[in-house]
């Protein structure tokens, strides 16, 4: 249950005003069809969440189990710190759809694609990978990534705007690094013991 929770509050906070977030808001706001975007989502954020939790947990299968500790201890007080970077949206990334265009699927489909792509070596994406290394529990770190980007996403497909002046994204970002930093020294410590 802990992998389950752990993986959830990570990267819930971690996905607070990340670039994917600002995706699912101009993907809302575009496509006008608000649970195919979220269903999408939900799609690539399981591919996506699966294999990196794969990766991480058969990655640190083969490297020295003490070092590859430290490692992922480093990639968590590294995650701090990017946390604090506030993630912007190029318009270059923005899909390229006219408002309301096409159907449910076509829906669905833009955002499966764009999120899964736009989700590569994010982040969130990195944050799955370190929890896979970390707990080898790849159904249950994928489980737990895949809600932690859903309770962020899903409110800023529906509520857009005015979930930005509610929850300062300042704030979220701080308190995310600070999650972060404390799992990361969490693990030098439980090492050096």
């Amino acid at each position: 249950m802990s992998t389950l929770l752990t993986s959830t509050a990570v990267v819930t906070l971690a996905e607070i005003g990340d670039k994917t977030m600002l995706l699912a808001m101009v993907l809302a706001a575009k496509l006008q069809r608000p649970w195919a975007v979220v269903a999408g989502i939900f799609a690539a954020t399981v591919a996506n969440h699966l294999l990196a939790a794969l990766v991480g947990s058969e990655v640190a299968g083969l490297l020295d189990a003490r070092w590859f500790r430290f490692a992922v201890a480093a990639g968590f007080l590294a995650m701090a710190a990017w946390t604090l970077v506030p993630d912007s949206l190029d318009d270059d990334e923005e899909p390229s759809v006219k408002e309301g265009s096409g159907g449910w699927l076509s829906a669905f489909t833009t955002t499966a694609i764009a999120f899964f792509l736009v989700e590569m070596g994010d982040k969130t994406q990195i944050a799955t990978i370190a929890l896979g290394a970390r707990y080898h529990d790849v159904l249950t770190v994928a489980a737990g990534t895949t809600l932690g980007m859903m309770i962020a996403d899903a409110p800023a497909v529906f509520l857009g705007d005015r979930l930005v002046r509610i929850v300062p994204l300042k704030l979220a970002r701080i308190v995310a690094a600070i999650m972060f930093a404390a799992i990361g020294a969490w693990q030098i410590v439980d090492l050096l013991r």
